[in-house]
């Protein structure tokens, strides 16, 4: 082989699963590149290139993989994600009533998702009456943090 020695391959093996490792961690399509670069310095290997030519052919592999196929990719990928949305960001615009009075310490409101939570009042706002319809205009802690329907921004 072209190699120092005649296992050179087996470096390239072992590249290829560490990096292979380490996209299935991050899943962002970097390391899956890269181990195919290290993919194509094997060929070079077996194909009895020098130790020099086969890291160029790895290099220009992995970079023209990075900079030319990934980013189509990924955009394909998040094309394809779940828009739905979850978390804070589903509460946050999210309509309810208050179930105990809110004043400038706490009170308390059941969201049109059915959840009860504790809420405080958006700043600039005044206290309001059990019964009152409410807009989630954030999340603070355990808490919700509302304004009066209308009063919203």
């Amino acid at each position: 082989m072209g190699g120092a020695t005649a296992y050179d391959w087996i470096g390239w093996l072992i590249l290829i699963a560490v990096f292979a490792v380490f996209e299935v961690l991050t899943v962002q399509l970097t390391f899956a590149m890269l181990a195919v670069g290290a993919l194509a310095g094997l060929v070079g290997e077996l194909l009895g290139a020098p130790w020099w030519l086969q890291l160029v052919i790895a290099a220009l592999v992995a970079l023209l993989l990075l900079f030319a196929v990934r980013p189509p990719l990924l955009r394909r990928l998040r094309r394809s994600a779940d828009p739905a949305k979850t978390g804070i960001e589903a509460i946050i615009g999210i309509a309810g009533r208050v179930t105990v009075a809110i004043t400038e310490e706490s009170g308390q409101v059941k969201l049109a998702n059915g959840e009860t939570w504790t809420a405080h009042l958006s700043p600039g706002s005044a206290p309001l009456a059990a019964g009152a319809e409410i807009t989630v205009t954030g999340v603070n802690g355990a808490a919700v943090v509302v304004a009066q329907s209308g009063a919203a921004s």
